[in-house]
């Protein structure tokens, strides 16, 4: 059964909507990537935050669905209103499905309530418990668009929007659904934020995938969004895999064998030989153990040729948005109109670590081979163990 990317909304720190991400993406630019004061006390850490006026959430749902979350997944909803419109039109309503990976979700307006609780002793007026449920956001765009179809959130960390779209394509299949709406949502939330320093993988300066001096993470915060059909688009999602090692809570196995198997595990799904994989985009965190497995990981499997990247020096690393975001980059290659379809590059201080075997990173103004079919990579892998790659490409 194929499954089409058929439109894709997105926001974050690169800009709103498909046009203005692309062109900050395919340049390089680290504008989005801003230190900010009062999310770690006495420190400014970088950050991803999307600087953009976001949508208010319509007034029939304000009182039960308005918070940071539900409002930057409107604005990637609404790029694409006109489609999901035509689709609901087209197949009805109950014949399409919403699925979101999120983490975040409403937690820092939760947060933000149960201080004035224990302030006050009374929670404030808009406290709402449905905020911080991880079904929300699903559950959000299912109640503004009417949906009758099956409406779940996926949260397995970092994997969570990769793993939407997995879980989107299986509802496809067994024809559960004609349409699924599917990707990721995070915000930026203190909890998260000082979870991640209080493990010392918060990097304070911009940080710098698979260098020598990385060392730890900037956080951001996005929504990508896809509407995925039976109906042949513009881009195909080929195959996936996942995977689960268990290795550590948030620690990956030093060998890479989860990621190994996720990735082996998509080009069997696909179809393809890792030779005819165009470009991976790497998780990439600018941690110290997850880029020395990735490495590993990629080139056990990979010729050291392959374009790489990793795109979180451009957006920070957006959590349970990441899976999805990075393959709405992987799409954004795909439909580039230019005659040399760019990729995402690889942004760092280009000092490698020698201790790492080498890979193959994308320069500005990088791009896909010109003709034949093209076949792009993404990876996302997740504290616990959880890995998922996909492989999207030129429709059959």
């Amino acid at each position: 059964m194929n499954a089409y990317l058929n439109s894709l909304g997105v926001v974050c720190s690169l800009g709103a909507g498909k046009a203005a991400v692309a062109e900050a993406l395919f340049a390089g630019n680290r504008d989005g990537i801003r230190a900010q004061q009062g999310w770690i006390p006495r420190h400014a850490p970088p950050l991803g935050g999307v600087d953009v006026a976001l949508p208010p959430i319509p007034a029939t749902l304000a009182g039960s669905r308005d918070n940071r979350n539900n409002r930057l997944l409107l604005a990637a909803a609404q790029e694409i209103e006109s489609d999901i419109r035509a689709a609901i039109e087209r197949f009805g309503h109950a014949r399409i499905g919403a699925v979101l990976g999120t983490s975040t979700t409403g937690i820092e307006e939760a947060t933000t309530g149960i201080g004035t609780y224990r302030r006050d002793g009374a929670w404030p007026a808009d406290y709402r418990y449905s905020h911080q449920e991880l079904g929300a956001p699903a559950a959000f765009l299912a109640e503004w668009l009417a949906l009758g179809g099956p409406c779940y959130s996926i949260s397995t960390a970092c994997t969570s929007g990769a793993r939407a779209l997995l879980s989107a394509q299986r509802l496809l299949k067994l024809g559960l659904c004609d349409a699924v709406l599917c990707g990721g949502v995070d915000t930026l939330c203190r909890l998260a934020i000082n979870g991640f320093y209080a493990l010392e993988a918060v990097d304070m300066q911009p940080c710098d995938p698979f260098s020598r001096h990385r060392r730890g993470i900037n956080i951001g915060e996005a929504a990508a969004l896809f509407l995925m059909t039976r109906d042949a688009g513009p881009v195909q999602l080929l195959g996936g895999g996942a995977s689960s090692d268990a290795y550590h809570m948030s620690s990956p196995d030093p060998q890479g064998t989860g990621a190994q198997k996720a990735m082996q595990d998509a080009l069997r799904n696909a179809g393809l030989d890792a030779s005819q994989i165009d470009y991976i985009n790497l998780h990439g965190t600018a941690t110290e153990h997850n880029d020395s497995m990735e490495s590993l990981a990629v080139t056990s499997i990979f010729d050291t040729d392959v374009p790489c990247s990793s795109t979180k020096s451009l957006t920070g690393h957006t959590l349970a948005a990441a899976g999805a975001l990075e393959a709405a980059f992987c799409w954004l290659s795909l439909v580039d109109d230019r005659a040399e379809r760019r990729l995402p590059p690889h942004v760092w201080d280009g000092e490698a670590d020698t201790a790492l075997p080498s890979l193959a990173f994308v320069q500005i103004g990088g791009h896909l081979p010109a003709g034949g079919r093209r076949c792009l990579m993404s990876n996302s892998f997740a504290f616990g163990g959880n890995n998922s790659s996909l492989i999207l490409g030129d429709p059959a």
